[in-house]
């Protein structure tokens, strides 16, 4: 899909914007932490589309989905839309980035591993910057936050994402070069490899156990 204005290509586009919006209203359900921050999956289909197709599509998908999520259901509006763009490319940028040229199972755990660690980061500032201006409280509040809610919130949100990309990349890719939506590089080494997929969950299982205790289930 060299072509990243063909017909195709903005298919998949759509494809994983639709994919990417229903996956936050399939959440909503999930208990916020500190009554309002939330978690939703749909970083993990974008980073499996940088992956797939290359930085531009993370842009590309990060800007429509939350887009329509600020016209639709979004109740944080133009704020809401800046801090999610901001934290949809810090993840998956750095991680399409790292995977998409050198297709290894070690660098899409490199690339995952970054992401998660550039998410948190960047947030910490952007959370200092612009949470005052929808939460209605003062800067001081916000930076009292910083370390004990923002920081690992985005640590276990990008966790949680990372290890649902791990596990749901290979058959994703598949499916979508059986199709014809995905081309067959062959730059991807190696076979399907248990101990690989045990690790993925464990990075998913633990991470999720994290979150659970962050709203109190546990």
């Amino acid at each position: 899909m060299k072509n990243k204005l063909s017909p195709r290509f903005i298919a998949v586009i759509g494809m994983f914007t639709a994919l990417a919006v229903v996956s936050v209203l399939a959440t909503e359900w999930i208990p916020k932490v500190q009554g309002f921050l939330s978690y939703e999956p749909k970083d993990a289909l974008i980073v499996m589309a940088g992956f797939i197709y290359g930085p531009v599509a993370c842009v590309l998908i990060s800007l429509l989905a939350s887009l329509i999520e600020m016209l639709t259901f979004s109740t944080t509006g133009i704020y809401g839309f800046i801090m999610n763009v901001v934290a949809t490319m810090a993840f998956t940028m750095p991680a399409a980035f790292i995977y998409y040229k050198n297709r290894t199972k070690k660098n899409a755990m490199i690339g995952l591993g970054v992401g998660v660690v550039s998410m948190a980061a960047v947030m910490v500032l952007w959370n200092y910057v612009i949470t005052p201006f929808y939460m209605g409280v003062s800067r001081n509040v916000v930076a009292g936050m910083l370390a004990s809610v923002f920081l690992p919130f985005n640590l276990v949100k990008g966790g949680i994402n990372a290890g649902l990309a791990l596990i749901l990349y290979k058959p994703l890719v598949t499916a979508l070069r059986r199709t014809g939506f995905a081309e067959k590089t062959g730059a991807e080494k190696g076979k399907f490899q248990f101990g690989f997929l045990m690790l993925s969950i464990a990075i998913l299982s633990s991470f999720v156990l994290w979150f659970l205790v962050m709203i109190k289930v546990l």
